[in-house]
């Protein structure tokens, strides 16, 4: 995402901020404005970056927990934020190595609800469930047995509109070796709320509307197959699947669903990172070779532009970041590679978004 501005001082703001690392001012992300106010005139007062007063209050996570630096309304039905109010399940925070835990998950999840707004999808809570529409929850789990154990019996997933997250997701070295015996190139809490919403979407705008499931069925292949027999195939020892450019990731070619789940995670990827360079306003000198550039740059808005105007931006991008990484003997940012097949389905998912947003009215349809 773009940087934000602390509303005070002006200095630019990592979006997890509570405190103003310059003025020292207290923070707080307020989504309906989609920036950050100040607690001024004596901390009674949310001001925003033209000393405009906001009716609004902290988080309920904020003032129990301090894990959370958004705001709400104060005269809205709830005092969790746009984000937390779809917590239904949170874990056990008498054990010591929980807190820590949940808030880097917490703002992991807040990243990801950032891009579902400015992307304008539907973001219904189970309360406000009705007929056809399906609302999100998110479960976050821990059994600290089985972590003991070195057992991870808590399955991260979806199902019904609920996502479920095991907890020790947020452990750097326990996720690490999970990426490393699933032979997967990226793994990151992130990464799972961006595939795991993936799955929510799917249900809540084509699993019931016939001419969008048929739309992605020419996309995606018939999901009718049946998912668990797809999986043990896909995991089991005599597996012979292999990953090609038709796919976004090795877990795409298990199923439809995961195929569509890893391409609306990799959209999302897509379109933050370019928000990013695109809010520090960078330039890059003319990259050369097959696929040239005369000068990348950002000049657009990532969150309603063409799948053809973000992919021409990720190719010289992502290779800038990735020689920046690995010069800091890091892995790669973006292991991955844009095949004509593969923008072909991140255009279905980038044509679905627009249409749920209502910036397009008719079906998605592939590049």
């Amino acid at each position: 995402m773009a940087p934000y501005p602390c509303p005070n001082c002006k200095r630019l703001l990592h979006f997890e901020v509570r405190v103003c690392p310059a003025c020292a001012f207290t923070l707080g992300y307020d989504p309906a404005s989609d920036g950050f106010l100040f607690l001024g005139d004596g901390a009674t007062t949310w001001r925003d970056i033209d000393g405009r007063a906001h009716d609004l209050a902290v988080c309920a996570n904020n003032n129990a927990y301090e894990v959370c630096n958004w705001l709400v309304a104060t005269g809205d039905d709830t005092p969790y934020c746009r984000a937390c109010r779809h917590n239904r399940t949170i874990p056990d925070l008498t054990v010591p190595s929980v807190p820590p835990r949940w808030r880097k998950i917490e703002e992991a999840k807040r990243r990801m609800f950032h891009t579902l707004i400015r992307l304008g999808l539907p973001l219904e809570t189970k309360a406000e469930e009705a007929g056809r529409v399906q609302g999100l929850a998110f479960d976050f789990l821990y059994d600290p047995l089985a972590e003991e154990q070195g057992q991870t019996q808590i399955t991260t997933g979806h199902d019904g509109g609920v996502v479920t997250l095991n907890l020790i997701e947020a452990d750097d070295v326990l996720r690490e070796r999970m990426r490393r015996d699933m032979g997967e190139p990226y793994r990151t809490l992130l990464g799972h709320f961006r595939h795991e919403v993936g799955h929510h979407y799917w249900s809540r705008l084509i699993e019931t509307d016939p001419v969008e499931l048929a739309a992605f069925r020419n996309v995606f292949g018939d999901e009718t197959i049946d998912y668990a027999q797809a999986l043990q195939d896909h995991y089991g020892p005599n597996s012979a699947k292999v990953w090609t450019d038709d796919y976004v990731s090795f877990y795409a070619t298990a199923h439809p669903w995961e195929d569509f789940a890893e391409t609306f995670a990799h959209y999302l990827h897509m379109v933050d990172t370019l928000a990013t360079i695109g809010g520090f306003d960078m330039r890059m000198a003319a990259f050369p070779g097959p696929e040239s550039h005369g000068g990348p740059a950002v000049n657009f808005d990532p969150y309603t532009a063409s799948t053809d105007a973000l992919s021409a931006q990720m190719v010289p991008w992502s290779f800038a970041l990735n020689a920046a990484n690995r010069s800091m003997g890091q892995p790669d940012l973006y292991p991955f590679r844009l095949s004509p097949a593969i923008t072909g389905k991140i255009d279905y998912v980038n044509r679905l978004v627009a249409k749920a947003a209502g910036r397009g009215p008719q079906a998605a349809k592939a590049a």
